[in-house]
């Protein structure tokens, strides 16, 4: 266990999150489980959040920043703690991510993670390993903190039919995942896009990928393997995977015809079924 009186500030984000927490709280003249009870949290969650035995979540921070007047230094914090919890290999991608100005995505079999319920990435997170899966699926759904930005990026996905049947969790977290899509057909900055079946051979045969775009960087184009990410400004393939996703869009159905299409599985497929 953590001992407190050494916790110290600049070992982690998570480290200085539970720092500040204590400062704040103990400012306040308040316990452990008196904050609990006005956060509606246990004492024992706020004790093992000070100690950096717990990540902290979004709604935990804004709730602590509005009862401890902080300022908004905890949601702020908050959003590092969970940069921080991703794997190395990861982490300059989620900063490429929250500094982009438009991101694109092709997905060949599953929703792209910025676009996913909390029930489907952890099926999809669970896959082989639930260690600590609530604090990873957490930290999932902490970056799509980006579009709740004072100006979030332009975000364009298209992903194939075929994540529209991968059945990830089973009906209800699918019929879930895909009332999610559609409650971004009238959002101009997330603009979602299905590639049919029907379609055929297409420019994303070699696999998923993202580009991501600046307002005075270099374009950088991002592809995943197994346990590893390869973030890269060659020009070469900046060049080729931008001509690609061209194709992909021109291939692609429109944009409501894309969201017809998810409703119908999401109703056909996954809608409720009388016995």
């Amino acid at each position: 266990m953590t001992n407190i009186n050494v916790l110290d500030p600049g070992a982690s984000a998570l480290d200085y999150y539970g720092f500040e927490l204590r400062r704040y709280r103990e400012a306040a003249g308040l316990t452990q489980r008196q904050l609990g009870d006005i956060l509606n949290y246990t004492g024992s969650l706020v004790g093992q959040i000070e100690t950096a035995r717990k990540l902290p979540t979004v709604e935990f921070s804004q709730r602590a920043d509005a009862a401890l007047n902080t300022g908004g230094i905890l949601s702020r914090l908050v959003v590092l703690v969970m940069r921080s919890q991703l794997p190395a290999w990861f982490q300059q991608v989620a900063e490429l991510q929250a500094r982009a100005i438009e991101i694109c995505s092709f997905e060949t079999h599953m929703v792209h993670g910025l676009l996913q319920t909390k029930d489907y990435a952890r099926a999809v997170l669970g896959v082989l390993d639930s260690t600590n899966l609530e604090d990873r699926v957490a930290v999932r759904l902490a970056r799509q903190s980006i579009f709740e930005k004072d100006e979030p990026p332009v975000f364009w996905a298209i992903v194939t039919e075929a994540a529209l049947y991968q059945e990830m969790g089973g009906p209800e977290v699918m019929r879930e995942q895909l009332a999610h899509l559609l409650s971004f057909e009238n959002n101009p900055r997330v603009n979602i896009q299905v590639l049919p079946f029907k379609s055929g051979a297409h420019a994303g045969l070699q696999g998923s990928y993202d580009i991501y775009r600046f307002a005075n960087d270099p374009t950088i184009v991002y592809t995943e393997g197994y346990g590893s990410g390869h973030p890269t400004a060659n020009p070469d393939t900046v060049k080729d995977c931008s001509l690609r996703y061209d194709h992909l869009q021109a291939a692609a159905l429109s944009l409501k015809d894309s969201a017809e299409l998810i409703r119908r599985v999401m109703e056909d497929r996954y809608g409720e079924q009388l016995a």
